[in-house]
């Protein structure tokens, strides 16, 4: 599959791709709650501190949101997004 082809059967407008990456973000804070929880246990009552202190939950945090949050989720995503429309008979925002 050419280039071009394969762009074209993976655009969404803008309004959609919005759409799609507000829901993988949900997706991956929903995903990684327990870290989140860690990370915010650690950083209570701390300021500046935070940074040196809860560098290893900051990383665990991280290390897990890029699992649900990156281009390959997002092009997934379309993808999925592209054929439910495709099945539906026409492409709606």
């Amino acid at each position: 599959m050419g280039y071009v082809q394969e762009a074209r059967e993976n655009h969404v407008k803008k309004k959609v791709e919005e759409a799609l990456r507000s829901k993988m973000k949900q997706k991956a804070l929903k995903e990684c709650d327990q870290y989140t929880s860690k990370y915010a246990q650690c950083a209570a009552g701390r300021t500046f501190s935070v940074v040196w202190q809860c560098r290893k939950q900051a990383k665990e945090l991280n290390d897990c949101l890029h699992q649900y949050t990156n281009d390959a989720v997002l092009e997934e995503m379309k993808k999925e997004y592209m054929l439910q429309q495709n099945e539906k008979g026409s492409v709606k925002v």
